[in-house]
């Protein structure tokens, strides 16, 4: 299985998140970061999981309680005052690990082949370790993020709430060179929780599958929730469940109306009416643009995330919580 750090600020996407990292690839370590709640609460998050699905043996390495330029914002109108608003489950027993999560991060990574990192939230620690030791960017399988949007965002017109939350840590990431792939807003609404989804996890019957379940009623209240962060574990698990171009992906830092926003140089792709219809045949070729076309577009440094299969994502987060007793 691959070796991957899971960065997260667990949020019920992220529960998802873990979930799926725990049975499916090789989980070193899950380290949190403020951003869906504050750092004891998504912390304390991060155990209530892993306790939930019997993988006490996955160390939690709390990171950054926020931003290091302005104070942090928090999304409890979606994810609850606890962050994970929904199951009644007992505090975690374990504690957190000592070590800060972007000493674990650069430590790992250095010291061990072919880590992956995925980052589900701000993403603070991973603009901190990358600043500790700069060759992370080469020494990494790899970082997926869930974050940014090709089109759009959902905290701002403009801005996913991830890279809203910690723009300038997001410019560092998307400068560093690393092997960046992005699962924005534009690919996560592609799959929706709706009553079809929760009732196929509440049917399995299993302890995790149920947990799942009362996870999804509560984070479906709203009428428009998403399964945004377990996207980006579940390419690296299987990468033909997404299709991507690779694009030239930067962040906004000044804009009065679009700080934050994931600015994607779309311009050597066909003009579509909807996200799924971009054609992204040989859409790899920033230098050899659709016919007709005057714009060459930037040099790509994103593998950005554009269509789903949500019926075999489906089928993986079900086996997922089927497997887990």
């Amino acid at each position: 299985m691959k070796k991957v750090i899971l960065d997260c600020d667990p949020g019920h996407d992220d529960a998802f998140a873990i979930m799926l990292a725990a049975q499916h690839l090789d989980l070193l370590g899950v380290t949190t970061v403020g951003g869906n709640g504050y750092l004891p609460k998504v912390t304390r998050n991060a155990l209530v999981v892993l306790e939930q699905v019997g993988r006490t043996d996955i160390p939690v390495y709390p990171g950054h309680a926020g931003p290091s330029t302005h104070e942090l914002v928090t999304a409890p109108n979606v994810h609850g005052e606890s962050g994970l608003d929904g199951p009644v489950v007992t505090e975690p027993v374990r504690k957190p690990e000592t070590k800060h999560a972007v000493d674990f991060i650069v430590e790992t990574v250095m010291n061990t082949d072919d880590v992956t990192l995925i980052a589900t939230g701000p993403l603070t620690n991973i603009a901190a370790a990358l600043n500790r030791e700069p060759r992370i960017a080469e020494k990494a399988a790899g970082l997926y993020i869930m974050g940014g949007g090709a089109y759009a965002g959902n905290w701002t017109p403009a801005a996913e709430f991830n890279i809203w939350v910690d723009a300038e840590a997001a410019y560092k990431v998307f400068h560093s060179g690393i092997d960046l792939h992005m699962v924005g807003v534009n690919l996560t609404r592609q799959c929706p929780v709706d009553t079809e989804f929760i009732e196929g996890l509440r049917s399995i019957g299993a302890h995790a599958a149920t947990f799942s379940a009362e996870l999804c009623d509560f984070f479906s209240h709203g009428g428009d929730a998403h399964l945004h962060d377990a996207c980006a574990v579940a390419w690296v698990i299987d990468p033909t469940l997404i299709e991507s171009a690779y694009l030239h992906v930067d962040i906004e830092l000044t804009g009065t109306l679009t700080r934050g926003m994931t600015v994607t140089d779309l311009r050597f792709l066909q003009t579509a009416k909807r996200d799924v219809d971009i054609d992204l045949s040989s859409t790899a070729r920033w230098d050899d643009p659709p016919v007709g076309s005057p714009f060459r577009g930037q040099a790509p440094n994103t593998h950005v995330a554009m269509r789903l299969d949500y019926g075999r994502f489906v089928d993986l987060v079900r086996t997922t919580m089927r497997n887990y007793r």
